[in-house]
């Protein structure tokens, strides 16, 4: 299994990063998790083939997280000229909020006809099931955005990764990451402790009970990246190639 950073940036892109996007290589094929507002560009800088990604895992409804799905949609249809399947998969009210994106973005979208088949999969916090060959389980996180964020865990060739998704700590994380052969976690901030977002130093104190075997730390701040000199944990880059 093979995953790629193709973006690992905060919402507003500090330090020239791109929004969360995290591109996955395993026997089933290739599935994103999450496709925040800058992933289709960020995609097309890497080169990677959109047409090859079956499925887009989704954490949470915000912007930086699933703002790029209408764009990678669109694209699909008239300039990619998808004619494979593509899978989403998200929290409950995915496709409601989908729906009024899009049709912020580009009114009348959603009635295009489409040449490909296409499926919406909302799960339930603390549901489990196999979607195009991957294991995938949700674990409900703190994180507000007016519908369950969740915390992501995949299973794949026999290996497990797993994803906090945006929050603030919660023992749901113990369960997400708990021995997983890499464990990408939220670091907003180094050691300021807000709502809502995971800072370095709250992690740090509850890694040894989640047992990750490999943690990259995400979502950083500037502050957080001032801070990349000070940290035990790999930390993310855009781009980066992680062999699991």
């Amino acid at each position: 299994m093979r995953l790629q950073f193709v973006g690992c940036g905060d919402a507003f892109g500090s330090g020239g990063r791109f929004n969360t996007c995290f591109r996955v290589e395993c026997s089933q094929g290739q599935f994103l998790i999450d496709c925040g507002a800058t992933s289709l560009v960020a995609l097309r800088k890497l080169g990677i083939d959109l047409n090859a990604i079956r499925t887009i895992f989704i954490s949470h409804l915000h912007g930086d997280h699933f703002g790029g799905v209408p764009f990678f949609i669109l694209d699909a249809q008239l300039y990619s000229r998808r004619t494979t399947p593509l899978t989403l998969v998200g929290p409950p009210g995915f496709q409601a909020r989908l729906t009024q994106a899009m049709e912020v973005f580009f009114p009348g979208s959603t009635g295009i006809t489409r040449k490909f088949e296409f499926e919406i999969l909302e799960i339930e916090p603390g549901g489990s099931r196999l979607v195009n060959g991957v294991e995938f389980s949700a674990f409900e996180v703190q994180h507000a955005c007016a519908a369950p964020p969740l915390a992501l865990r995949f299973t794949c060739d026999g290996r497990t990764i797993a994803y906090s998704g945006d929050t603030e700590w919660t023992d749901a994380l113990i369960a997400a990451g708990h021995e997983a052969d890499l464990f990408i976690v939220e670091a907003l901030f180094f050691e300021k402790a807000i709502r809502h977002h995971l800072d370095y130093a709250t992690y740090r104190a509850n890694s040894g009970r989640i047992g990750a075997k490999r943690t990259i730390l995400t979502h950083m701040s500037p502050d957080m990246l001032a801070h990349l000199g000070d940290v035990m944990e790999e930390t993310a880059e855009d781009g980066k190639i992680v062999e699991i």
